[in-house]
């Protein structure tokens, strides 16, 4: 067996352990039960039913046409109502994602080290990443339904209809995950963050897509942009339309937009999410500060600072610190920061091997004055890539059956995940400074002016939604 395929069986084998831990002594229950078909919907599904009448596809719209721009207030409060209507199997089904989604997170990000990124820093959304994957499950046959299943972390056991994962029940658990991330604070008071999702789905001229399809697509991207153009004749010139489309359409900026377009390829399934977190009683200073990009280099950037009770801990042992700063009711930002002459990769290696969620129960509060980079990150990959990198490279090659999207002749060209980062200050009311009263203990100077970890994760469901290293904030990842 490949190291890719002992990775993926070992990944499988501790959800199944997770699980079963959770069952304890009671009556054996599938331990994926949330997420696979029930009973009865499979007995629906097994009803021989009529072919898909033809108004039941379209052909999307060409990539001229005029298309409204994306309002994120409007996104935000979408997912913070659903959040509010929560029931408890939501949330126990959002967890149990949330585990899934953080093993292959964990796993894709070191396929991501392992392409050559260190140098300019690297993020990840294992969120977003699941969450194509899923949608592409959705509209698969076997057996590239099976494979995808196997590589989201549940395994088929006896093929039958009830060890099947539900992608519907999984886009909903993945809206869950945002909304909690986003969710209003306590008294209604309003989220500080944004979270944006769009897909591109483009598609060669004629090629007709599967509206049930598409429409299965909004709990995890509520905008969902099936559009036309010409992918074989000038590829680059594709590309530059899609990016310009994209941009006009959302307003967000890619330092690295598309290119490199497959002339034979037919459908190009993107997914662009935007994330917006503003760290509150934090003030960016005045001037410019120091960033050591290495011992001998440093860069002049923006510095957000400021004082507050945050978790913090100390590992000696493995020479580095985390502290763990709020971002809203549910979502932190935990920093990773590597001590004195240990390397980040080595931090790096013991940080995001499955130890990361077991540190958090170390973490203690602590009075600290925080002093962080202004942060606007940029990141594209193609998924192929990193399945490639995975040793998986066919997975998503020209064999998959990926029939419930199209009965045409469908040819996947990127799978491309587009991040847009950015931490800020709070724009409201600074608090102001107060002097410390005798017996207070000093505040703890953690200063981030050289390369650190980070990560953004929502604690009711344990997910991750971005995994990063900034090894220098001016540059784009």
């Amino acid at each position: 067996m490949s190291p890719a395929g002992v990775g993926l069986r070992a990944t499988v084998l501790c959800l199944v352990a997770w699980a079963g831990l959770v069952a304890g002594d009671r009556v054996y229950i599938h331990p994926f039960h949330l997420l696979v078909y029930s009973k009865s919907s499979c007995e629906q599904l097994e009803k021989p039913g009529p072919e898909m009448p033809k108004e039941l596809t379209f052909t999307p719209v060409p990539i001229q046409a005029k298309t409204s721009p994306v309002d994120e207030e409007a996104l935000r409060e979408q997912l913070a109502l659903a959040a509010g209507k929560l029931e408890e199997e939501d949330r126990m089904r959002a967890a149990k994602v949330g585990m899934m989604l953080n093993f292959l997170g964990f796993h894709m990000y070191r396929a991501l080290g392992e392409s050559g990124s260190e140098a300019s820093g690297t993020v990840l959304s294992p969120t977003t990443l699941f969450g194509t994957l899923a949608s592409l499950y959705l509209g698969a046959l076997d057996p590239t339904a099976g494979r995808l299943q196997a590589f989201l972390g549940v395994p088929g056991e006896d093929q039958s209809c009830t060890s099947r994962l539900d992608g519907h029940k999984v886009l909903s658990a993945l809206q869950t995950i945002q909304g909690l991330l986003v969710a209003e604070g306590e008294a209604g008071s309003r989220s500080t963050l944004l979270l944006s999702t769009v897909l591109g789905l483009f598609t060669a001229p004629g090629l007709r897509l599967k509206q049930p399809f598409v429409r299965g697509l909004a709990p995890f991207a509520p905008i969902t942009l099936p559009r036309s153009l010409d992918l074989s004749t000038d590829p680059d010139l594709a590309a530059e339309k899609i990016n310009r489309f994209m941009q006009a359409v959302t307003g967000w900026k890619t330092d690295r937009p598309l290119s490199g377009v497959s002339p034979d390829s037919t459908l190009l399934f993107n997914a662009y999410v935007h994330f917006q977190g503003q760290l509150k009683g934090f003030s960016l200073l005045e001037g410019l500060q120091e960033f050591w990009v290495d011992n001998a280099t440093s860069v002049s950037v923006p510095m957000l600072s400021g004082t507050g009770t945050f978790q913090h801990w100390s590992d000696v042992q493995n020479h580095l610190s985390v502290t763990r700063v709020p971002l809203s009711k549910s979502a932190c930002l935990l920093l990773v920061q590597p001590h004195g002459t240990s390397g980040l990769q080595k931090v790096e290696a013991i940080t995001f091997q499955h130890k990361f969620l077991t540190w958090l129960k170390n973490l203690s509060p602590r009075t600290i004055r925080l002093t962080v980079p202004q942060l606007t990150l940029r990141a594209s990959y193609d998924l192929r890539d990193l399945l490639a990198q995975a040793k998986l490279p066919t997975l998503l090659g020209a064999e998959a059956n990926l029939g419930k999207i199209s009965d045409d002749d469908l040819r996947v060209g990127k799978v491309l995940n587009s991040i847009l980062l950015e931490l800020k200050a709070d724009e409201g009311e600074q608090p102001t400074e107060s002097a410390p009263q005798p017996g207070e203990p000093k505040a703890l100077e953690v200063t981030l002016n050289r390369p650190f970890l980070f990560a953004i994760y929502e604690h009711d469901s344990t997910a991750l939604h971005f995994l990063g290293r900034v090894t220098n904030p001016l540059s784009a990842v």
